[in-house]
């Protein structure tokens, strides 16, 4: 039976530039005295840049749904629409299971203040959008929608899926729409052009995904009370999803005012980026805020900004597969930086002998060398190369890899950017399980 060893070693860091090829002198660390990573001054400044672009990165700040921080007029626009709809609407009215009418829950001020926030505080306009939305929830069946069985199997966790959460809490929400490109499954999923029952089938399994989503939100003040949306571009046929697209975007619009804290478009191509621009002087600030456009290749570097490496699926530069919330939550990742004309070694010291390490490192954008070798504490014995040196793509996932050691040593990860003058974000994470017969 295997144990997880204790708390692991500490690790060792080293950085060289390509001016400088020789790693400098690395003082010995010591498991029993040291639990701090030792890093060279490179890498603690590659670290420093890295948080001073997430600092520069334009960021939408969320309303905290506080009553004291409302200004007095908005205030009174959510006094007079509960007043309003309290005798306006049924005495039953609920979205999400919270009671609107006639009722102090603090929950039910999240909701209308969303509805009010949609349409400027105005009381009117906010109460025909409400009326609307109700009728359309009780219409559609959304209340239930999330428990039914739609058939959409193949489309699950490829093309829209709740996957984890941002660093601030958000559940985010994953839009992928290139598998239709296929014609084949496109044919599968709409079917003619003018095939309505297909077309409905499929917004409201849509409908459920965001549903469901909205079932991890606190709908509480100062709490997560919005989603962030991740829309991955690559491949997506605009012209056959565009009636799927306008009817989706309409039923969002018009019935989850407020639900979407972030919208972060990755592997953009370079006409969306272009329109962005022309249309971007008639959006409010508000609006641009929460717009953030990737271009192709650098999805992990955005990601990383708002989600943690752990929690970004593997094929956006990310260390989450599927099926790994089976063993329960994600082991913490280490983020570091690997500057242009650099070459990474991250040494993993203390290892037993017997023991077994599984590893997984990635660097966005890869398109550098990669290698893993196994380097005994005896002097008598020969360094073991796990991984070869390879050159490693640019959409190659990342690497999860494992070895047993028949001695004590350590384990050192490379990654060489040498070739490159670009900076990319990168992250690793191990564990070490203790031979049985060491337990």
């Amino acid at each position: 039976m295997e144990a997880t060893a204790p708390p692991p070693p500490p690790l060792s860091v080293q950085q060289t530039l390509e001016e400088d090829q020789k790693c400098q002198p690395q003082t010995p660390n010591n498991p029993s005295s040291s639990s701090k990573p030792t890093k060279l001054k490179s890498f603690v400044a590659s670290v420093m840049e890295s948080a001073a672009v997430l600092r520069r990165t334009p960021s939408f700040k969320e309303d905290t749904y506080l009553i004291s921080h409302l200004k007095t007029s908005e205030k009174k626009a959510l006094k007079e629409l509960k007043d309003t709809i309290l005798f306006n609407l049924p005495p039953d009215s609920s979205m999400w299971g919270i009671q609107l009418t006639g009722t102090s829950d603090p929950r039910a001020d999240v909701i209308l203040l969303k509805f009010l926030r949609a349409r400027d505080f105005r009381v009117q306009d906010s109460i025909a959008m409400l009326r609307k939305c109700l009728a359309w929830r009780k219409e559609f069946g959304a209340d239930v929608v999330s428990e039914e069985e739609l058939g959409f199997k193949e489309l699950e966790g490829v093309v829209a899926y709740m996957h984890a959460f941002d660093r601030e809490g958000h559940p985010v929400c994953y839009n992928a729409y290139g598998v239709f490109k296929d014609k084949q499954m496109y044919d599968k999923i709409f079917g003619d052009d003018d095939d309505d029952v297909k077309l409905t089938k499929f917004l409201r399994w849509r409908v459920q995904v965001l549903e469901r989503g909205i079932k991890l939100l606190h709908f509480k003040p100062g709490g997560v009370n919005s989603i962030i949306q991740v829309t991955d571009l690559k491949d997506m046929p605009k012209r056959e999803l565009r009636s799927a697209s306008n009817h989706i975007l309409s039923l969002f619009q018009d019935n989850y005012p407020e639900m979407v804290a972030r919208k972060i478009f990755v592997n953009v191509p370079w006409y969306f980026s272009l329109l962005y621009s022309m249309f971007s002087p008639f959006l409010t600030q508000r609006t641009k805020s929460k717009f953030v456009i990737s271009k192709e290749g650098n999805a992990a570097e955005t990601l990383y900004k708002f989600i943690k490496p752990e929690d970004v699926p593997v094929q956006y530069g990310g260390l989450s597969r599927p099926g790994d919330d089976i063993s329960g939550p994600p082991k913490p990742a280490s983020e570091f930086t690997v500057k242009g004309g650099e070459r990474v070694n991250i040494q993993i010291e203390g290892i037993e002998g017997g023991a077994t390490i599984t590893w997984d490192i990635v660097v966005g954008g890869w398109e550098l060398e990669y290698s893993a070798e196994f380097v005994p504490n005896s002097d008598d014995s020969y360094t073991v190369a796990v991984e070869k040196p390879r050159r490693i793509a640019a959409n190659e996932e990342a690497v999860h890899n494992s070895y047993t050691t028949s001695e004590a040593g350590k384990m050192v990860l490379s990654v060489d950017n040498t070739a490159s003058r670009k900076r990319k974000v990168a992250a690793y994470r191990y564990v070490v399980r203790k031979s049985p017969t060491n337990i």
